[in-house]
């Protein structure tokens, strides 16, 4: 008897439980897509081209192209969900970690861009022009937060940490808003925040 062929292949097995996480996460970030088009979400920006970079966070072509001023705040979700994941499951490989953890992003991009929200976006926070994210960037959003998910799994906690600070204080700085003032402010809304935001676009 061969025990070569009989045994179990442990390399084999990871690799395979591996390629059904990413196969998962590539069909969430494509069920993603075609919710949002469903709800009506237009599959670019509709000025009819996509931008790699949208500087003005407060015109009409944020959150409408590749990356924007919220960018950060989709990596610092990264490393949130990676260090989530890491904490709850514990018995889990990281590549079903990342399987969470993009389930986690694709979820709030499809609740992010429902009717309700969007309206409470307009009326309570910095975003009085919000529209919605298009489908690319939407998505873009999962691949910016797989960026931070990778960089929180590799890197030292204290360097992760203080990138994290870093991209908070630098998009507070340029554009009065961040994901800790994003949080706050669809939590509960302080007017006195809301015009302190809202004077630098004006």
């Amino acid at each position: 008897m061969n025990l070569a062929t009989t045994s179990s292949d442990p390399r084999g097995s990871s690799q395979r439980s591996v390629q059904l996480a990413l196969l998962i996460v590539l069909a969430i970030v494509v069920v993603q897509a075609i919710t949002l088009y469903a709800m009506g979400r237009h599959p670019i920006c509709a000025c009819g081209f996509v931008k790699l970079w949208e500087g003005n966070a407060f015109g009409p072509g944020n959150s409408q192209h590749l990356s924007d001023w919220y960018t950060p705040s989709h990596i610092i979700h990264g490393f949130i969900f990676y260090f989530f994941a890491w904490a709850v499951f514990r018995k889990a490989s990281t590549a079903w970690h990342f399987a969470v953890a993009v389930f986690l992003e694709a979820a709030w991009e499809v609740v992010e861009n429902t009717p309700w929200v969007i309206e409470y976006y307009r009326n309570n926070t910095a975003s009085l022009g919000y529209v919605g994210d298009s489908i690319i960037n939407s998505v873009m959003d999962v691949v910016w937060m797989s960026l931070g998910f990778l960089v929180a799994w590799r890197a030292p906690v204290l360097v992760t940490i203080v990138l994290a600070l870093a991209m908070e204080a630098l998009a507070a700085y340029v554009i009065r808003d961040n994901l800790i003032l994003n949080i706050l402010m669809f939590i509960y809304p302080f007017e006195s925040v809301k015009a302190w935001q809202t004077a630098i676009g004006q």
